[in-house]
């Protein structure tokens, strides 16, 4: 049998050596134990820590609504800032069970929000707004040059606010009404086939859908954007998915995992991938969403979904499930006794068998 050892670096090999330590068949604990890994050579810690969590939801709205390519307004995603600031969304019920601290951040919303002495928020607010909402990409580019720079800078210094807290695993949601179209618009100018990256996002109708098929090509036939992270994001993207890309870009180096969510979300960590491949090795996959494109572009950046629940609500809520299950990876790894502490013997053991 081959070594599976062989090629590790040095903290693959102490953590691997730990986990098979453990009071347990080698192996047993399958996918956890790959989560484990990872948090591991995340820090750099054998066995690797996790006692906080912070799930960072990026609002804005996007131009390209204009053209008709959703079934709801975009006062829509002001309201439900407002309701995730109230404590009434999916995401706040699933974040606190199962352990985040919720940050709602406005990076882009047209509306404006009362003062804070007026919200008396239940979660985290962070007011970053770039714009009211991008620009339509089908009349000019979604963003300046100055925007892009501040959101991504912007979505840097999130991290370290990530970093300065304590956090030792991240999460990423979205919520903007008009957010799919933007991010197929994305991967569409990345090199992804159209027909795989425009989907129904709110669950428009088929006319509906070919007509937001036509929009998003023809958009990105119009901009022609340079091949690169910035020269998408700027042409066809928008304050709040370059955000988000500013943010994973941010983490770089903190030893702070992040765990994505659904279409958006792993459409604004494709632009990172495009800027920094390295990224890659602190990011997670929460979950696997209904929306058609998502798959592909989880495979393109080589990340297996933690779960797959039939979901496309956004807004976080897959991240955090996902998450958890990561924690719970770092939980058995650290919480576990060994053979020796145990008092269990070795004698005899086979690799897959006690």
């Amino acid at each position: 049998m081959k070594n599976l050892e062989d090629g590790y670096t040095a903290i693959e090999k102490t953590m691997s050596a730990f986990l098979d330590n453990l009071t347990k068949p080698r192996g047993s604990l399958g996918k956890l134990e790959i989560y484990a890994m990872k948090m591991a050579k995340i820090q750099n810690l054998v066995p690797p820590k996790l006692e906080k969590k912070g799930i960072y939801v990026f609002a804005g709205d996007h131009g390209v609504v204009q053209e008709g390519v959703s079934l709801y307004p975009r006062e829509v995603t002001w309201q439900m800032v407002l309701n995730f600031l109230s404590g009434g969304a999916a995401i706040n019920a699933l974040a606190q069970g199962t352990g985040w601290e919720l940050t709602a951040v406005d990076a882009g919303v047209a509306g404006d929000f009362p003062e804070d002495g007026e919200l008396k928020p239940k979660s985290r607010f962070i007011r970053t707004k770039i714009s009211r909402g991008s620009g339509n990409f089908m009349t000019g580019p979604a963003m300046t040059g100055k925007e892009l720079e501040n959101s991504l800078e912007a979505g840097k210094n999130l991290a370290r606010d990530a970093g300065e807290r304590g956090y030792d695993l991240t999460a990423i949601g979205d919520m903007g009404i008009g957010n799919t179209a933007t991010a197929a618009a994305l991967l569409v100018a990345a090199g992804f086939s159209p027909e795989e990256m425009i989907d129904r996002g709110t669950g428009i109708d088929e006319k509906m859908l070919e007509h937001k098929r036509e929009i998003v090509k023809k958009g990105v036939a119009l901009r022609k954007p340079a091949k690169t992270g910035e020269g998408i994001l700027e042409q066809v993207g928008s304050p709040d998915l370059a955000m988000m890309t500013g943010f994973i870009l941010g983490l770089k180096d903190r030893g702070i995992g992040c765990v994505l969510d659904g279409f958006p979300v792993t459409a604004a960590a494709y632009m990172a991938f495009m800027i920094d491949q390295t990224v890659i090795n602190y990011l997670f996959a929460g979950h696997l969403s209904k929306v058609t494109g998502h798959k592909p572009v989880l495979n393109a950046l080589g990340l297996d979904p933690i779960v797959s629940l039939d979901m496309r609500l956004g807004e976080g809520t897959g991240a955090v499930i996902g998450g958890f299950i990561i924690e719970l990876g770092v939980r058995f790894s650290r919480e576990m006794s060994s053979f020796s502490e145990a008092g269990v013997s070795t004698s005899g053991v086979e690799e897959e068998n006690y």
